[in-house]
């Protein structure tokens, strides 16, 4: 059963600015974990990754209904894959917390970018077969 769905956009000279800021990494730290940071500085256009990254963080606030308050932050959503992987979120702490209250058990998560805009689309579902599709931290 679908409990939630989300969509959100990024345009990618936003993210651009963001990057080249005197506080950019404080930014990454609070936004991004380090493993998303690799990933995403690895990339030929690093502010795309962080671009689709961030929307899917966003449309996954969308779909749980919450966006970022009740204790969901970007911080403790990691999106996972991309670029050539299927992408996956997991989630840690009180994001975690407010999924499993919500009966979450299914995150399915799609990201796209062209050159100037990403975009992600995230369906939150309940199963009775007690699949996740989210790690546990």
């Amino acid at each position: 059963m679908i409990l939630g769905t989300g969509i959100d956009m990024v345009e990618v000279s936003r993210m651009e600015r963001i990057l080249e800021a005197s506080w950019a990494d404080r930014f990454l730290a609070r936004v991004f974990s380090p493993e998303e940071v690799d990933v995403c500085l690895r990339n030929a256009r690093p502010s795309q990754a962080f671009s689709a990254r961030f929307a899917a963080k966003e449309a996954l606030a969308k779909a749980l209904g919450t966006g970022f308050s009740q204790g969901v932050s970007p911080s403790n959503i990691v999106v996972r894959g991309g670029e050539r992987q299927r992408p996956a979120i997991e989630l840690s702490g009180s994001a975690l917390t407010e999924a499993k209250s919500r009966g979450v058990s299914r995150i399915h998560v799609s990201l796209s970018h062209t050159p100037t805009t990403a975009c992600a689309v995230v369906i939150v579902e309940a199963s009775d077969c007690g699949h996740n599709n989210y790690r546990i931290t």
